[in-house]
């Protein structure tokens, strides 16, 4: 298959779940087709059956904004009537949906049919799309899109409780490719944050107001307090410096290392003992996942997708947003005992296996198929 993959391209969730299925697909022989503003992060350098095709917007003095939608969906144009290519698949509903179903009427008034496939990631539907302003763009996008998929059943049912939709959305979980995260013993710098055998926990994100980043630093201080613990902060965002302040507040500094942005953050988690991830709303919970898939127990909220990817007592603990006692007394029963550690590891690798790309990648491949088969039957 000949597939065109439009995403976002940042250190985001989305961006890495679609680059590396792309990098899957283009593995098992399918030619791949990235179609975005700027090269994604997680790309790497030259590899066989992948394409990367720029949009580039330039400034008209008519426009206040540039127009994205619209010259991605002239390029999108472009790129399926000169590449051939069989499908789309466009992650986010705006403006990838939209665009994409503009680029597939302008190909089918030239006589060419191009099917394509959404997938929702989270802040399409639980965040921009509450906007009464988008929500009409949204919903047509998805109602028009050939298939639609969802990370989390959470994501899916709040799409059908926010939008009027009309057809199927499909469940396929984010994935990991666990290989990826097998430790390497010469990036083991464990010694170095904790020289004297504390706990490490770690937290991981883009430090916005959702992710809730100051009820780790609140939970930490409870943890420190009962237990000798180090804290790792990775990521930036507009709650840095909110969480800066609140380190000096309470006395934590000499203990907490913010780190910034990683493009490998998967070498903080080898040395990390737990992972915090207490976010107002998670459609999915990728940084968490990547936490398990390196034997890495999960402190959590409830919310959203949190449920179904960290079991409560299994793979770490869940609490409902915002009870920071509940989850420093959680995570003081994972951290207390060696032995309680051990299995918390154990049983977070293995709920990692569950959600590997050679579980996901067949789910895609096979809708993949399935809309094919049925556009040429339409066709």
């Amino acid at each position: 298959m000949k597939i065109g993959i439009v995403l976002y391209p940042t250190f985001g969730g989305s961006g890495v779940v679609a680059t590396e299925l792309g990098k899957a697909l283009a593995e098992r022989g399918h030619q791949v087709h990235f179609i975005t503003y700027n090269q994604p992060v997680r790309l790497g350098s030259f590899t066989k059956n992948i394409r990367y095709h720029e949009v580039v917007v330039s400034d008209y003095p008519l426009f206040d904004y540039p127009p994205y939608e619209t010259v991605l969906a002239s390029k999108l144009v472009d790129v399926v009537k000169f590449e051939k290519l069989d499908l789309l698949h466009v992650h986010y509903a705006i403006p990838h949906a939209s665009a994409a179903y503009m680029a597939k009427q302008i190909l089918a008034s030239q006589g060419i049919h191009i099917p394509f496939i959404t997938t929702l990631h989270g802040t399409d539907i639980t965040l921009v799309g509450r906007d009464p302003s988008f929500a009409p763009a949204i919903t047509f996008a998805i109602n028009n899109s050939d298939a639609v998929t969802a990370v989390s059943s959470s994501l899916r049912d709040d799409t059908y409780r926010h939008f009027d939709i009309l057809r199927e959305v499909e469940v396929i979980p984010n994935f990991i490719k666990l290989e990826h995260y097998e430790p390497q013993p010469e990036k083991n710098f464990r010694l170095a944050y904790a020289p004297n055998g504390e706990r490490i926990i770690t937290h991981i994100s883009n430090f916005r107001p959702v992710k809730r980043v100051e009820d780790v630093i609140y939970t930490f201080q409870k943890i420190r307090e009962a237990i000798p613990a180090k804290l790792i902060l990775v990521g930036d965002g507009p709650e840095r410096y909110r969480v800066e302040h609140l380190c000096r507040e309470l006395g934590t500094c000499d203990d907490t290392h913010i780190l910034g942005k990683l493009k490998k953050p998967e070498e903080v988690l080898w040395i990390s003992d737990l992972f915090m991830l207490p976010s107002e709303s998670e459609s999915f919970g990728l940084a968490a996942l990547e936490a398990m898939a390196c034997g890495v127990p999960v402190i959590s909220t409830n919310t959203g997708g949190l449920s179904e990817l960290n079991p409560n007592g299994f793979s770490g603990f869940t609490s409902d947003v915002g009870n920071i006692e509940e989850m420093a007394a959680n995570a003081l029963k994972i951290l207390s005992s060696d032995d309680a550690l051990a299995t918390f590891r154990i049983n977070a690798k293995k709920r990692a296996e569950e959600f590997s790309l050679d579980r996901v990648l067949p789910i895609y491949v096979e809708l993949y198929e399935r809309v094919l088969t049925a556009a040429h039957v339409i066709g």
